[in-house]
């Protein structure tokens, strides 16, 4: 398969007519092999707009949803970036691309193991694997100026948003499971954070951020 062509058609067909025009994105995305960031067996999907399975449940998103959450956070060479349920570290190496420092986690340790085997093959100097619970973020390394969820969530927990810089954004997809969701942006300013909704769209969710039952009399 000549995954260059497939590349270059993901970003035109793909991306390019959905609403991705940052020349920093697009010049990401061609650079960046995706084919790499899935299992031996699932490279000839990987260019697909469909979600490619990567073991124990879980996927890589089509790139479009979630170049279109990294190009509302309007990501620069200064900022210190978090992706939380990285998998095999797609998302995490297009940050890595126009953030200074990116730290991908995941609580899986084949996933984190790929993750950081590939980034390592490519010079990915700045971006770094990490083994962590997905809710937990990495609270060493930051605060972080972006925080991208790599999958959806039914809400965004508090221990997230606490890792969120001054002037910091947060990018989720949230909704339940099943239903159509919305792109989010979370912001933090004077301590305190705000939302706006973007658009809808749908992904494959992370584990472990359903919604606690509410307590019934």
């Amino acid at each position: 398969m000549d995954f260059a062509l497939a590349r270059r058609n993901m970003v035109e067909c793909q991306l390019r007519t959905n609403k991705i025009v940052s020349p920093d994105i697009l010049a990401a995305l061609h650079s960046v092999p995706r084919e790499r960031f899935v299992p031996v067996a699932r490279k000839g999907q990987a260019y697909s707009d469909e979600h490619v399975a990567i073991g124990e449940g879980r996927w890589l998103a089509p790139a479009m949803p979630i170049m279109r959450l990294i190009q509302e956070a309007y990501p620069s060479a200064t900022d210190n970036a978090l992706v939380v349920g990285a998998g095999y570290g797609y998302s995490a190496a297009i940050l890595g691309r126009l953030c200074r420092s990116v730290f991908a986690t995941d609580d899986n340790a084949e996933f984190v193991s790929a993750m950081s085997s590939v980034l390592t093959d490519l010079a990915a100097d700045n971006v770094v694997a990490v083994e962590a619970p997905l809710k937990a973020g990495f609270p060493k390394e930051g605060p972080y100026d972006i925080i991208l969820l790599d999958g959806s969530v039914s809400e965004v927990p508090q221990s997230l948003f606490d890792q969120l810089a001054e002037g910091g954004r947060l990018m989720a997809i949230v909704g339940a499971p099943g239903q159509i969701g919305r792109a989010m942006l979370y912001g933090k300013r004077n301590g305190a954070v705000s939302h706006r909704e973007l658009f809808d769209m749908s992904i494959k969710a992370l584990p472990g951020f359903e919604k606690e039952a509410a307590f019934v009399f």
